[in-house]
């Protein structure tokens, strides 16, 4: 384990086991919301985005949290181990619901300068809420992480499905 891509919807715990789990195999932790979000989460454009993580990745060992398929093909395929949370939609929603309270609560600084804002908690439109986006994309997630078990895009790797948080705490205390 010394190259690791861990995906999940929105609230499955993607950043926090990529940096414990980081810290464990002495690893550089890489959330790629961070490389692909600027100031007010203005998107990076995809050929420097891609740029921005292929140097990231450039390094020995690393532990990558994040789902965004344009890169896909550098983080998974040179992955040797891939973590697929696959936790409950409720869990996940509920996750991201207190999360996004924390944050807005405590003016919490996510990445770039960016904040999550109230006014964003109470849209309906699943491109401005965070929850609205880990409820209504959570079966397109599982959908497509079920067709990589069974295709060759995943066949290099040691696959992990974790389906509890309880499974997340196991992996960590075996590394």
């Amino acid at each position: 384990m010394r190259r690791v891509a861990i995906v999940g919807g929105s609230g499955s715990g993607k950043s926090t086991l990529a940096a414990s789990l980081a810290e464990k195999i002495d690893a550089t932790s890489i959330e790629l919301d961070e490389l692909f979000h600027g100031e007010n989460r203005a998107p990076t454009p995809t050929p420097e985005f891609r740029r921005r993580v292929a140097e990231a990745l450039d390094t020995d060992r690393w532990v990558v949290a994040g789902n965004y398929s344009v890169v896909m093909d550098l983080v998974h395929g040179g992955a040797d181990t891939i973590i697929w949370l696959d936790l409950p939609r409720w869990l996940v929603t509920s996750s991201v619901i207190r999360r996004s309270l924390r944050r807005v609560i405590q003016r919490e600084e996510m990445w770039n300068g960016n904040r999550e804002r109230w006014r964003n908690l109470v849209s309906r439109d699943p491109e401005v809420n965070i929850i609205v986006w880990a409820w209504t994309h959570h079966a397109a997630h599982t959908k497509r992480y079920e067709g990589f078990l069974t295709s060759p895009f995943w066949a290099h790797a040691d696959v992990r499905r974790l389906r509890s948080r309880h499974e997340v705490a196991q992996l960590l205390a075996s590394v």
